[in-house]
């Protein structure tokens, strides 16, 4: 596990979307989305549940995750959240 100051993550949202995003504080940041005080994206959906986790060393390694996890396709997002490991 590496020693995490951000983190990248993926949210479900009810619609069965996915948003992924980056923050030192994933809880914090779910708990941003829900009260709308989050992206936009979240303006016309509602956030369910954090369903992927993954600790980054410094935010540019975060950056890059992201780009690489939101660049996959849903079935690709979908098979790398059933292999999570929930911490």
């Amino acid at each position: 596990m590496v020693n995490s100051s951000w983190y990248v993550y993926v949210i479900r949202a009810t619609d069965g979307s996915l948003y992924t995003g980056i923050t030192t504080d994933v809880e914090r940041r779910f708990t941003q989305h829900k009260n709308k005080q989050g992206a936009k994206y979240f303006l016309g959906r509602t956030p369910q549940e954090v369903v992927y986790k993954e600790g980054c060393s410094d935010r540019s390694q975060a950056s890059r995750r992201e780009y690489a996890i939101k660049a996959l396709t849903k079935k690709q997002k979908e098979k790398l959240i059933a292999n999570y490991v929930r911490t």
